[in-house]
């Protein structure tokens, strides 16, 4: 059993992963995944696939399987990469400042792997005024009622 200390509100388990456990989740990725999940990088505008994703679901990290966003928080900002305006649970989304490229921002990164994930912006739409821009790359879709992604063997359940 985890450490209750290590999990969410949300009710999910934060423990990063182990050095095995990584080394099996890294050797999952393709070149651009490891580019932007582990290099901090970011994916070309507007191409990404989960862009136009409208169902509801979760969107989870595409490397540890932590449910990040809820589909009701996504929303159209003309950015060319699918934002949201609040995390499933604050405590999956570690904020990490920035300042790559001379500029200063707020990097997005998932609390369990701490994968690069995108950045946060203080424009966004009520209720919170957060633009989570995160690249698709990073991410994976979940519809509604169906597993979620569990690569660590958490039990993490079903998409809600």
């Amino acid at each position: 059993m985890s450490d209750p200390t290590l999990r969410s509100a949300a009710g999910y388990d934060l423990t990063p992963p182990g050095e095995g456990q990584r080394v099996a989740l890294e050797a999952d990725l393709d070149a651009e995944e490891h580019r932007v999940l582990l290099a901090h990088g970011t994916e070309a505008p507007f191409c990404g696939s989960l862009l136009d994703e409208t169902r509801a679901g979760v969107f989870c990290c595409r490397l540890c399987g932590l449910p990040l966003f809820r589909a009701g928080t996504k929303f159209e900002s003309g950015t060319g990469w699918p934002s949201f305006h609040a995390p499933i649970d604050e405590a999956h989304v570690r904020a990490v400042r920035d300042t790559s490229y001379g500029m200063v921002r707020v990097e997005t990164r998932c609390a369990r792997c701490d994968s690069h994930q995108g950045h946060v912006f203080p424009d966004g739409p009520p209720p919170t005024g957060l633009r989570y821009c995160i690249n698709s790359v990073a991410l994976s879709f979940t519809p509604m009622g169906r597993p979620l992604p569990d690569p660590l063997q958490r039990g993490d359940g079903l998409a809600r």
